[in-house]
């Protein structure tokens, strides 16, 4: 973002969903239906000023560019993996940058998305979380992602380079930015902008109970949930949220979260350590847990991060912890590895964060490793 964006006192209008649109026109004199022309101007055509909105006044796009304006994080870092995998450093007020990465397949184009500037929940085997925390990204800043990744995108004549599907997987845990992550949902969502089936649009948790029953409520798009562990005592190592909400408690509001939802399962992510979670008897433990609980299984090689010791559990054993699973009747496939060349590979997402926790300057006081390799 340049320095006359964040100075800008007009309203950003990517702030706002379609009830906010509809409110700011009300709040110039103009009909609700402005804001879905608007919408498709914006998000459907990726429009970034008013004088391509022909359907619109010319007088109105004049008042328009006085006191509003279309503004998004800016690339500064655009990076292509071997397989394709593509990772964008993005840069916010502040000096803060967050990522987010396009992952192309034959039949698919998937974009994960950010939702804070850093992490605040400190999972052990994440990049995110070793940085600490500053703050929640704003509605333009979560939704104007998935609009620079379109414009960037839509240039490719390549079929596979187009997005069908988002996951809010990347930076910071999504619903402790539960308002501002479900208006740009609400935008993926609506015909009018992105025009995303709910089963396309998938919000990653490490398993906040009470907002995974509200988000049920509020917008009822795929859920995956963060495991990893089929016991407390591990996942309270792993999770530190698991200390607060603890797997009975996450696994019965995923049971609550399908109700209704014929054919829906949550998706249970499991990281693979080695030596940590991945013994014969780690899957006995997790089939037995998720004998009654719609859900697929989704085992994920680790991906090292720096300061961190953990290592990837082996192919054999990532196989052998999966017939388990699947003998035991549970759907379970291991998530194939994309982008770990440029660090766009799940949990190594990190950005550049101003640490509000200050958290890596208190592992680097009680640790005798530098600072510089956290």
């Amino acid at each position: 973002m340049n320095s006359a964006a964040r100075q800008n006192p007009r309203v950003n209008l990517l702030n706002l969903d379609r009830p906010g649109l509809e409110a700011f026109f009300a709040s110039v004199g103009e009909k609700p239906y402005r804001a879905t022309q608007v919408m498709q101007w914006i998000h459907r055509y990726g429009c970034d000023s008013f004088e391509p909105m022909t359907n619109l006044g010319k007088a109105l796009r004049r008042r328009l560019e006085a006191f509003a304006c279309i503004s998004s994080p800016t690339i500064v870092k655009d990076e292509l993996a071997r397989d394709g995998t593509r990772k964008w450093l993005l840069e916010l007020e502040n000096s803060n940058c967050i990522e987010m990465v396009f992952i192309p397949e034959h039949d698919r184009g998937t974009l994960c998305i950010s939702s804070q500037v850093g992490c605040a929940l400190d999972c052990s085997f994440c990049a995110t979380g070793k940085q600490g925390f500053n703050r929640n990204l704003s509605v333009a800043e979560i939704i104007g992602q998935l609009w620079l990744a379109s414009r960037v995108l839509d240039h490719q004549p390549d079929s596979e380079r187009k997005i069908t599907n988002v996951v809010m997987m990347g930076m910071g845990e999504p619903l402790l930015n539960f308002d501002n992550v479900v208006s740009a949902m609400r935008l993926m969502l609506d015909d009018n902008a992105y025009g995303l089936s709910r089963r396309r649009v998938t919000l990653s948790t490490a398993g906040l109970v009470p907002r995974i029953d509200r988000l049920r409520e509020n917008c009822h798009v795929s859920l995956a949930v963060s495991l990893h562990a089929p016991t407390d005592d591990l996942r309270d190592r792993l999770v530190p949220l698991n200390k607060k909400y603890p797997i009975r408690e996450l696994l019965a509001a995923c049971e609550r979260y399908v109700v209704g939802a014929p054919r829906r399962r949550v998706t249970l992510e499991y990281i693979m350590l080695d030596g940590v979670n991945d013994s014969l008897e780690h899957a006995r433990k997790l089939a037995k847990l998720l004998v009654n609980v719609p859900a697929k299984v989704n085992l994920i090689p680790y991906n090292p991060i720096d300061g961190a010791t953990y290592q990837c559990s082996s192919k054999g054993a990532i196989d052998r912890f999966r017939e388990v699973l699947l003998s035991a009747g549970l759907v379970t496939v291991t998530r194939r590895t994309r982008g770990d060349d440029i660090n766009a590979a799940c949990g190594q997402l990190a950005g550049r964060v101003d640490d509000r926790t200050r958290r890596t300057a208190r592992i680097s006081a009680a640790s005798p490793v530098p600072a510089q390799t956290l």
